[in-house]
């Protein structure tokens, strides 16, 4: 059994920076030959988020002065005439010395590390103070609304009063962070990603592609208009998948972020492509002009469903699944109403399509805090 380890204040500077850079708590342990609950334990007392720098107030006592305070009251000088020389407020002068001892006991390093000691406290962010405020980011979180959509919002239909206002990242410390004291700690399980700790951005599970498709076109192929948003009725889509190999098919128009979900009961292409040609005729064929897929073989008889709807089918490059931006993000928020592990099976259409409005239906910072549902029905009004 190895020894207990105490890191370093370097050593934990050097694991946040690795944090930060996306490794994973397994490679940051194997720099200190420990197991990944070594390094979980020193980054999960912060909820993930590092903390900030501590730094000494620019009016404070230094550690100079206070040697030079000791050594006056050696001399037997008065403490007026060590706050003259330091020029500093004889009160400053005397509150120092009385809470450290008083003149016979008075030591500079001790006394500079007391008050060092005594400055580390907890300080009430805005959340905190405000139990209005509280009350409604806590609501808006139980709607499953991103920190950052609720911040966003705030800003909008409270426009001009600061006292409403408040950043998704004070948002996010105060759930990770719980002594703050702000947001109940149950309100984590409503974030997209139901994490005990935040994650770096920059942290990615990269995913291997599924297989060859014949025939297949490539995403570079696809219209200009497509690639820069300019008009609606580009859509993309994937397979969520769920335990006992269940899976929806989830769909997401590029330039509103409108979602549908399709109900398929099971995972070859002829089942999934069915689906989706019924689904597609649910819409206006100029809202739906292509589509872009990855390469999953579920997706092997796209000929039939552009012969079948007269949509083009898409495909992203091998092991490139960012280039389905807005439906891999899709993914993620549908993970709150859909965790890894769960059987999808049971689902009725009618279910899928509740769940479709409650994300529609959600501010998107990228539409300047509208919701898709009102970029989609604008949409709507414009081809009637």
């Amino acid at each position: 059994m190895k020894p207990r380890i105490y890191y370093s204040e370097g050593q934990k500077a050097m694991m946040w920076d690795r944090w930060k850079q996306g490794d994973s708590l397994q490679m940051i342990a194997q720099m200190f030959d420990r197991n990944h609950s070594s390094v979980q334990r020193i980054l999960a007392e912060c909820g993930g988020i590092r903390p900030a720098q501590r730094k000494r107030s620019r009016i404070a006592l230094t550690l100079i002065e206070r040697e030079e305070i000791s050594r006056c009251l050696v001399a037997g000088l008065s403490l007026r005439e060590v706050a003259r020389r330091l020029q500093r407020s004889p009160s400053t002068i005397s509150r120092e010395v009385q809470r450290n001892g008083g003149q016979p006991l008075y030591r500079a390093t001790l006394a500079d590390q007391s008050a060092w000691d005594r400055a580390r406290r907890p300080k009430l962010c805005k959340l905190a103070k405000r139990g209005m405020l509280t009350h409604i980011v806590s609501s808006k979180l139980q709607l499953r609304w991103s920190p950052e959509q609720i911040a966003g919002w705030l800003k909008q239909f409270f426009e001009g009063d600061k006292e409403y206002q408040v950043s998704h990242e004070t948002i996010y410390r105060s759930l990770y962070i719980q002594a703050r004291g702000a947001l109940k700690k149950e309100l984590l399980e409503y974030l997209r990603r139901t994490r005990a700790m935040r994650r770096s951005r920059h942290h990615t599970q990269k995913t291997e592609n599924h297989g060859r498709i014949v025939g297949a076109i490539s995403i570079s192929e696809r219209p200009a208009s497509a690639e820069d948003r300019a008009v609606p009725g580009h859509w993309e889509g994937d397979l969520l998948c769920g335990s006992h190999n269940s899976q929806i098919a989830t769909l997401v128009e590029r330039q509103t972020r409108y979602v549908m979900l399709v109900k398929v009961v099971a995972k070859d292409s002829e089942t999934v492509v069915s689906a989706l040609i019924d689904n597609a005729r649910r819409l206006p064929r100029e809202l739906y002009k292509s589509l872009t897929w990855d390469r999953g073989s579920e997706m092997a008889g796209h000929k039939r469903f552009t012969l079948a709807t007269d949509i083009q089918v898409y495909f992203c490059d091998p092991q490139n699944p960012w280039q389905r931006g807005s439906n891999e993000n899709t993914n993620g928020l549908l993970r709150q109403y859909f965790p890894k592990g769960l059987d999808l099976s049971g689902y009725s259409q009618e279910k899928l399509d509740e769940v479709a409005r409650l994300l529609n239906e959600r501010p998107r910072k990228t539409l300047n805090y509208y919701t898709p549902a009102q970029r989609f029905a604008q949409c709507v009004a414009a081809t009637n």
